[in-house]
């Protein structure tokens, strides 16, 4: 095992466990291939990351990550599909697709890995489908990045500040601890293809539904994809959110997602905050409620 990734851990951790993190590394990579090799080194650089930065399971940061995390992935791949269904609805009724350059046929096909990868995630390979979904962000990402270079080397920050929140929502759910992972909602492999192979067909009939009538309205589409993203999270998700903090960490993907959706405005904001307020007092009394029965049954 090469001795860097081990450098990564904290020194009393590296000193109490690192012959056993290079033991376990050693028979998991024995006659591996390359991509298991570098997938083991992976786990091992993003639990040493999660130690530094106190995002363990055993630690507070771990906890609300981990209830943060399905929402997260659950914003994300809403507004991927929110994207495509845009662009399936604009090409439907100008009769032009909003992808013509090579540039955007890319992005579009990075915007149907990344809703695939939150609905692998979301059914229950949380860990597959967070790394999907982070990798169909960052190539979008980085085909904006490359297509408006001329102008992004005259506004460095205002590109970057476009481009970073995106990622940085995409990859909080690499941040759950792994044995902090929702629990698999669906076991069969024949249901996950099937929602798999559901989830770009309801694009793209929300694209092209009544696209002269509610299809042309963008609150509304981006609520389907967002209720569509909440009712596959499931109640699993739901019942991880315990404080105002975790509350607050689940609900911002969905607020700086729906801004770059164009649904989040100055006008709309305040609207926006009195709900998710008026949603998180509605959860808390009902956590008490449950607890309350539950406590005199």
């Amino acid at each position: 095992m090469n001795l860097r990734l081990l450098r990564l851990y904290p020194a009393g951790f590296r000193r109490a466990f690192g012959d056993e993190i290079a033991e376990a590394y050693r028979e998991a990579t024995e006659d591996a291939g390359p991509l298991t090799r570098l997938r083991e080194a992976g786990d091992i650089v993003a639990h040493a990351l999660r130690l530094r930065l106190g995002v363990g399971s055993a630690q507070r940061g771990g906890r609300l990550f981990a209830a943060a995390a399905p929402f997260a992935l659950a914003a994300t791949g809403a507004h991927a599909a929110f994207l495509l269904a845009s662009s399936l609805n604009l090409a439907y009724v100008t009769g032009r697709p909003d992808v013509e350059t090579p540039f955007g046929y890319v992005m579009s096909g990075f915007s149907v890995l990344t809703l695939i990868g939150a609905v692998v995630g979301l059914s229950g390979r949380f860990a597959a489908g967070a790394r999907t979904t982070f990798a169909g962000v960052a190539g979008s990402a980085a085909c904006f990045a490359i297509a408006m270079l001329p102008d992004a080397l005259e506004m460095p920050l205002e590109y970057l500040a476009y481009l970073t929140p995106p990622l940085a929502i995409a990859a909080l759910p690499l941040l759950c601890p792994p044995d902090l992972h929702p629990p698999c909602r669906i076991r069969t492999t024949t249901g996950l293809v099937a929602l798999m192979l559901w989830a770009p067909l309801s694009v793209v009939l929300l694209g092209l539904l009544d696209a002269g009538g509610f299809g042309m309205i963008v609150l509304w589409r981006f609520a389907v994809t967002v209720t569509a993203a909440l009712v596959l999270a499931g109640r699993p998700a739901l019942s991880t959110i315990r404080t105002a903090g975790q509350f607050a960490l689940a609900a911002a993907p969905f607020l700086v997602l729906g801004y770059f959706a164009g649904v989040v405005s100055e006008d709309t904001a305040l609207p926006c905050l009195v709900l998710l307020a008026s949603a998180g007092l509605a959860v808390g009394l009902w956590r008490r409620r449950h607890s309350d029965t539950a406590g005199h049954a």
